[in-house]
């Protein structure tokens, strides 16, 4: 079924709008996945706060010529039935969901990404990106390792408040 030229144009203006605020965008192939698996995936993406696309690859393509950071950006990796994986929170989540959502799901294929400064990340960049802990991963070790010194500070007085209550304890008894 053909689209109108009016309804290209919003979904360009919207791909516009979702792409300006993307840190980062990862594209995969999807041929051969069901709408329930897809819907699967749309779900794990809501979950992280990545939004899922499947629009046709010329729309993406115009919508990133009018935007600055993306205009010099080299597309050619875009080709077959892609959809597309968006953040504008997290760096690493698209990549994460779809890696994820791929281990399951053979069918899907990660292929690329676009950073938000427009650099093409390559297939195994993506790869090398979904293994990184997440933001609020990150934010969590920094905070367990600024903790550290207090709950070893902490442990090493309850240690010896202990021993010092057991040997009061013991005189008591004796």
């Amino acid at each position: 079924m053909a689209i109108s030229k009016d309804k290209k144009q919003q979904l360009v203006a919207d791909l516009n709008e979702i792409l300006s605020d993307a840190k980062m965008t990862v594209f995969a192939k999807y041929q051969g996945l069901s709408v329930a698996e897809l819907q699967e995936l749309r779900a794990l993406a809501r979950e992280s706060g990545v939004k899922i696309k499947v629009v046709k690859n010329r729309l993406v393509r115009v919508a990133m010529g009018e935007i600055a950071a993306y205009k010099d950006t080299d597309t050619t990796a875009l080709e077959g039935q892609l959809l597309y994986a968006i953040s504008s929170e997290d760096e690493v989540a698209p990549a994460q969901v779809l890696a994820k959502f791929a281990k399951e799901h053979t069918m899907l294929e990660l292929k690329g990404a676009f950073a938000a400064d427009g650099k093409t990340l390559t297939e195994q960049e993506v790869q090398d990106l979904s293994k990184l802990p997440s933001k609020e991963q990150l934010i969590g070790q920094v905070v367990d390792m600024l903790l550290s010194p207090v709950n070893d500070v902490t442990n090493g007085l309850s240690g010896n408040l202990h021993a010092l209550l057991d040997g009061v304890a013991e005189k008591a008894n004796a």
